[in-house]
């Protein structure tokens, strides 16, 4: 049986990934690709209620590691009941976020030490990572300007338009620091990781990532 091919789709709030995983789920669909939609959190029953919980609580007053150990908890499933069946099966799996999200909420923009947050992130994946991760870069005052609604927004959201939720609403410096991992590691793990520009119009942004995702099917 085939082997999978798992794609990450990442970026700062507000950069428009569940629009670009439709487009890309067509897409690929339409050339015959057996395609899994996930999410992080989320993507099983145990990592909704757990994306809930950090999320849409109204608990304000998180610890960081408290934080960063519940959206590991919620991967490790993800990984066992959903992502490692789906590639073994042969199949596409394209998640909206993973450990990247992880590297650079919890430890950009929550400041927690890099060299914890990848110690977590090991138990969480299991050594599993996407074969390509894409991320949709976008400045952070534009980004929450669409998740607040001024902008075509975020289809995807778990909160009506102009509601944001606890992580969305931690302030420009943290989504500031956000980005500023995303784009670290961007340059740092080229191999795996592309940028890609979210100011394009969205149907830009889809032929790009259908092009970098297609070739690296075909390689």
């Amino acid at each position: 049986m085939a082997k999978g091919f798992f794609i990450a789709i990442e970026g700062p709030d507000g950069c428009g990934k569940s629009t670009q995983i439709n487009y890309l789920a067509e897409n690929l669909k339409s050339l015959g690709y057996d395609v899994v939609l996930t999410r992080e959190p989320g993507g099983t029953k145990l990592g909704e209620e757990v994306r809930k919980l950090l999320l849409l609580s109204k608990e304000g007053n998180v610890s960081p590691y408290a934080e960063l150990l519940l959206f590991e908890a919620a991967r490790a499933q993800h990984v066992e009941e959903v992502l490692k069946p789906a590639l073994e099966a042969g199949k596409i799996v394209i998640a909206s976020r993973y450990a990247d999200a992880t590297r650079a909420y919890q430890g950009g923009g929550r400041k927690l030490p890099i060299s914890e947050v990848k110690r977590a992130n090991a138990l969480g994946t299991r050594g599993l990572w996407p074969d390509l991760t894409i991320i949709i870069d976008i400045d952070s005052e534009e980004g929450l300007r669409r998740v607040k609604g001024c902008a075509d927004g975020s289809p995807g959201k778990d909160l009506p338009s102009g509601k944001l939720d606890r992580i969305e609403s931690a302030g420009l410096e943290f989504h500031r620091r956000v980005r500023a991992e995303y784009l670290a590691l961007a340059e740092r793990e080229s191999d795996r990781i592309c940028l890609v520009d979210g100011r394009l119009k969205k149907e830009e942004i889809a032929e790009i990532i259908k092009k970098l995702v297609l070739e690296r099917l075909n390689a």
